[in-house]
């Protein structure tokens, strides 16, 4: 966290440990929901085998990309809070 001195209180460790929790799950659930709107189309209707394989990479990226920035962003922004913001 910030400029803390000295080491971290058991409150400081546990708030680290659910902000990390929450960032994973909820950076899994984003990535399926983008993974589930691309290639959502390939279960709906009757598509070509290679439109289906190109939909399931192009999901499977996009989730993980997804994935990557929703945990970066939400542990930055955890890590830049002050000290003292009333949590």
């Amino acid at each position: 966290m910030g400029q803390h001195t000295g080491r971290r209180t058991q409150a400081d460790r546990d708030a680290i440990t659910i902000e990390i929790g929450y960032a994973f799950v909820s950076a899994g659930f984003a990535a399926a929901l983008v993974f589930g709107a691309v290639y959502g189309p390939a279960l709906a209707f009757a598509l070509s085998p290679a439109t289906e394989s190109g939909l399931a990479v192009a999901g499977g990226l996009l989730a993980a990309v997804v994935f990557v920035l929703r945990v970066t962003h939400l542990l930055w922004r955890f890590a830049r809070r002050p000290e003292n913001d009333g949590r």
